[in-house]
Parts: C-alpha cells; structure tokens; sequence
C-alpha cells in the first residue's frame, strides 16, 4: 500500500468515525439534556447521563478529528492539489464546523447541562448541530465531486 493509500484511508477512516460520532453526538443531545418545566407540568423524559456522555463525546471526538484536516492538507499538499477550489473550499467549510462546534455547540451544551432553561437553548443547540452536519455533508460532497479538479 502506497503511502498516498494509506493516508487516504486514515483520513477517510477518521472522518467517520471521529467527525461522524461528533455530529451524531451533538445532533442527540439535546433529546436527552435536561429542562425547566412549568409547575404542574409533566417532565418529559430525560437523561441528564446519556446527555453528560454525549456532551463528552462531541467534544472528545471533535478534538480526535483534528486529525482529517491534518491528513487531508498533507494528502492536497502531496497530491500538488493545495490550488484547487474544492480544497480551499473544504478547508474553509472545515475551519467554519470547527469554529461553530468549539465556540458554540459544545459550550451550550455545557450551559444546557449547567443551567436548564424551558427549551429555547435546547432549540438553538439543534439548529446549530443541524448547521455542523449540513457543513461536513458539503465537506462530502466537495470531496466526491471536486469541481475545479486537475
């Protein structure tokens, strides 16, 4: 195996799992993270431990996953493709889920597990989890279809 081959399949291997259980993570904690109910409301069903493991997860996976744009910018670099569009598009894609997961997503998660509130945070958190998962699938499909390729 090529060291090429071998990269490709780290990053591939790496961005699903480690991307994938990131964005699978953030997408199901706000089903499980607790809220503030108005009294003589029931409580709807919630696991505050199952919310913890996936607020772990998210950001556990997340900081493993640095690794696929660590590889893919060496696997452009390698491949003399660092000039192409759909990388610089990727990478610019990347760098947003990044920045939304590590100054938004994760720290309202915290907040949530911290600071209950009667939703509104747990709506916001799945709108931004939704935003992350839109960004890698774009991530995706720039690197199926690569538009500007050589």
């Amino acid at each position: 195996m090529s060291m090429q081959n071998a990269l490709l399949s780290i990053h591939v291997l790496a961005g699903i799992i480690f991307v994938g259980g990131s964005a699978v993570a953030a997408s199901l904690f706000p089903r499980y993270a607790p809220v503030v109910v108005a009294e003589g409301t029931p409580a709807p069903e919630r696991n505050i431990a199952v919310a913890k493991a996936f607020h772990r997860i998210t950001g556990s996976y997340a900081v493993l996953a640095l690794i696929v744009p660590v590889i893919g910018i060496l696997l452009a670099s390698m491949q003399g493709r660092m000039g192409e569009i759909w990388i610089t598009l990727a990478m610019a894609l990347t760098f947003s889920a990044g920045i939304l997961l590590a100054a938004f997503i994760h720290p309202i998660q915290r907040q949530a597990l911290d600071q209950p509130d009667e939703g509104p945070r747990l709506r916001q958190l799945s709108m931004l989890t939704g935003i992350y998962n839109l960004l890698w699938a774009v991530v995706v499909v720039l690197m199926i279809v690569r538009p500007g390729a050589h």
